[in-house]
């Protein structure tokens, strides 16, 4: 297992939220903060607590504990808002991918019923047209 010691950068959000206290749920290898620009309420990200840019090369019990504690946050959600019917989950690795900030973390996106026309192909959409497959 690598070391739980917290590789901080001053620049980085996620470091100073954790650095600052400001999570929902703390585990020891990870944490879970609020999204700085939710696309849904709730939208959380689930990040490690080493910083890493990469979510391939953080160690296997950094990405379990991430894995738990989005199963975590996705139950605390479902109690605290019925509304929710579903979750968006999602990794964006390198800035091909749309990462924009260099420190690994996993989006936990609430979705509702009726929260977009068709939510069909979910993440598939970030190929926008490629996701339509079923027409």
């Amino acid at each position: 297992m690598e070391s739980t010691k917290l590789m901080s950068e001053p620049s980085c959000p996620f470091c100073s939220m954790i650095q600052s206290g400001d999570v929902v749920i703390d585990g020891n290898l990870a944490a879970v903060i609020l999204d700085g620009f939710p696309v849904t309420i709730g939208h959380s990200l689930v990040i490690p607590k080493r910083r890493e840019a990469d979510f391939s090369k953080l160690s296997t019990d950094e990405q379990s504990e991430i894995l738990s504690l989005a199963s975590e946050r996705m139950r605390q959600l479902q109690s605290e808002d019925p509304s929710i019917t579903g979750f968006n989950l999602g990794v964006n690795v390198g800035t091909s991918a749309g990462q924009t900030v260099e420190h690994a973390h996993l989006h936990v996106i609430p979705r509702r019923e009726g929260d977009v026309e068709d939510p069909r192909g979910g993440v598939r959409w970030v190929m926008a047209s490629k996701a339509d497959y079923w027409s």
